[in-house]
C-alpha cells in the first residue's frame, strides 16, 4: 500500500517554535525574511496561508487558481520554508518544470495511508497522466481523461475481490484525490463513463517510479493468471466434448 506525505495538524498552522531556535537555524537572508514576517502582518498572513495549504493539501500547483499565489510565495521564499519545515521533520520539494510544490514527511508519522484500492487507483491515475502527456504536444495543455478510461485500466487487473469499480468507489476516489490537489472532476456526475477528470502533474510526485514498476509487474501477473485460468477452462470443455 502507498502513503502520501499528507499532514494532519488541523486547519490552522500555528508557529510554536521559539524565536531563538529559529534564529540559530537560519542564515542571514532567511533571518532577515523571518524578521520581515514578524514586522509585516501581510507577509505573515501569506506565510500562514501557504503553510496551511501545504499541511492540509500536500501539493501547491502553479496553474491551479486557488493555490497559484501560495506556489509563487513559497518559491520566492523557498529557503525560509525549507528551514522551517526541516525543523518539524518535513521536506519541501519544488518541481518548477511541472509547476508543483510538495510537502513530504521525512518520517512515517502524519502520513495518509492508502488502502489497496486507493493505492491502485492512484497508480492508474499516474499511468494515465504519463500516457496522455506523451500524446500532447503542448506542455501547457491539461491532461484530461474519461472515467471510462480509469475503469478500463482497473478492470485489466482482474482483481477477484473487486473486479470492477462501483459508484461508491468512483465517488470516493474523486473526493479523496481532489482534496489533495491530484485530480479534479470537470463534470458533476462522476459516475458517468464520459465524465472528464483533470489529472494534475502533482500525481507524478505522489507516485514513484518504483511504484509504477510494481504496478506493471502486478498487472502482468494478474493477466497471466487470468489467461491461465481460461486456458484450463477451454481444455476442460474440449475434454467434455
Amino acid at each position: 500500500m502507498l502513503s502520501l506525505g499528507v499532514f494532519k495538524f488541523g486547519a490552522e498552522f500555528i508557529v510554536v517554535l521559539e524565536r531563538t531556535v529559529i534564529r540559530d537555524t537560519l542564515g542571514n537572508e532567511e533571518r532577515k525574511m523571518f524578521e520581515i514576517l514578524n514586522e509585516s502582518v501581510a507577509q505573515k498572513e501569506k506565510f500562514r496561508v501557504a503553510a496551511n495549504k501545504l499541511l492540509n493539501q500536500c501539493f501547491l500547483l502553479k496553474r491551479k487558481e486557488d493555490t497559484k499565489k501560495e506556489y509563487v510565495f513559497v518559491r520566492e521564499h523557498k529557503e525560509l520554508f525549507v528551514t522551517y519545515f526541516d525543523l518539524l521533520g518535513y521536506e519541501i520539494r519544488v518541481n518548477e518544470d511541472q509547476g508543483v510544490i510538495a510537502l513530504v514527511g521525512l518520517f512515517d508519522t502524519g502520513r495518509l495511508h492508502l488502502n489497496k484500492s486507493e493505492s491502485i487507483l492512484l497508480l492508474i491515475l499516474r499511468l494515465l497522466y504519463v500516457e496522455k502527456r506523451k500524446e500532447i504536444s503542448n506542455s501547457y495543455e491539461d491532461v484530461i481523461v474519461l472515467m471510462e478510461e480509469i475503469r478500463e485500466k482497473y478492470e485489466l487487473l482482474k482483481l477477484k475481490a473487486k473486479p470492477r469499480m462501483d459508484k461508491g468507489m468512483e465517488q470516493r476516489m474523486i473526493s479523496l484525490f481532489k482534496k489533495y490537489n491530484l485530480i479534479k472532476n470537470l463534470d458533476s456526475d462522476v459516475n458517468q463513463a464520459d465524465t472528464r477528470v483533470l489529472i494534475y502533474p502533482s500525481v507524478t510526485m505522489a507516485v514513484t517510479v518504483d511504484d509504477i514498476n510494481a504496478y506493471y509487474s502486478m498487472t502482468e501477473k494478474k493477466l497471466r493468471e487470468y489467461v491461465g485460468d481460461h486456458s484450463a477452462e477451454d481444455e476442460d470443455e474440449d475434454v467434455e466434448e
